[in-house]
């Protein structure tokens, strides 16, 4: 048996917030119990994960832009290039 940790953490990666689930459990699980407790940002970066119509809504709606796997990241600058669909 194993676990995941939900995190969120502002821009320097201090921990704000977090929720544990079983390891078995979907990302969305995390997402869902932690959507209430995101802090106003302008973007927030998550992996496959979390990546669900659904949740960029709700980030949409909070006015947060959602940089996940849809969204390829340049490792080396930084930058944000064409998006993949």
């Amino acid at each position: 048996m194993n676990t995941k940790l939900h995190a969120i953490t502002d821009q320097s990666g201090r921990l704000l917030s977090f929720f544990m689930t079983a390891g078995q459990i979907s990302d969305y699980t995390g997402a869902a119990a932690l959507l209430d407790s995101l802090p106003g940002a302008q973007w927030m970066l998550g992996d496959r994960g979390y990546d669900a119509d659904w949740f960029r809504d709700a980030l949409e709606a909070k006015g947060i832009k959602a940089l996940h796997s849809r969204m390829e990241i340049s490792r080396k600058t930084g930058q944000i290039r064409q998006e993949k669909i």
